[in-house]
């Protein structure tokens, strides 16, 4: 199987999972936080939100400067659940179109993530995507669940069945 579908089904599948989550974040409470070193309930939300989208990011740019281009990606809280639902088909779409227009020739070439001349992480981009947006998008989605549980919040059952759902 090529990179490129293997990459496609498993953004679908990330993305139904993401979308779970976000049709359940409490509106009106973004600046909520479960300890003073967490990080608040709207940017966690957003960040689950925007994550799909840095598929297309690590196909269309051969390196992202966190102080640099990166600045344009900064994650910003969202004040409303269609906003967050909105900049997941955003973030969605983006990377479909890149994913069905890349190559695999393309997928082995290398990506780095900067900060001004420091290589944070570098790899073939196929790397990158897998544990650098995909696999990151499931621990912070995880985060996110947690929050939503001590916010009263019904948990969506995401890879199997929660405590709030059989399926």
């Amino acid at each position: 199987m090529e990179f490129k579908r293997y990459f496609l089904e498993q953004l679908e599948s990330e993305a139904e999972a993401s979308r779970k989550a976000i049709e359940r974040v409490p509106e009106g409470q973004n600046g909520w936080k479960p300890h003073e070193k967490s990080m608040e309930l709207g940017k966690l939300a957003a960040l689950v939100a925007t994550m799909p989208g840095w598929v297309a990011v690590m196909i269309d740019y051969d390196e992202l400067d966190l102080n640099g281009n990166g600045k344009a990606f900064q994650t910003k809280a969202l004040a409303t659940r269609a906003e967050l639902l909105a900049a997941l088909e955003s973030g969605l779409a983006a990377s479909r179109k890149a994913l069905e227009n890349t190559t695999e020739e393309h997928l082995m070439k290398t990506w780095r993530l900067k900060m001004d001349s420091q290589v944070l992480s570098e790899g073939p981009r196929y790397f990158t995507i897998s544990n650098g947006a995909l696999s990151h998008l499931a621990h912070h989605r995880g985060q996110l669940t947690v929050y939503l549980r001590l916010n009263e919040a019904k948990v969506p059952a995401i890879y199997g069945p929660s405590a709030d759902e059989s399926h």
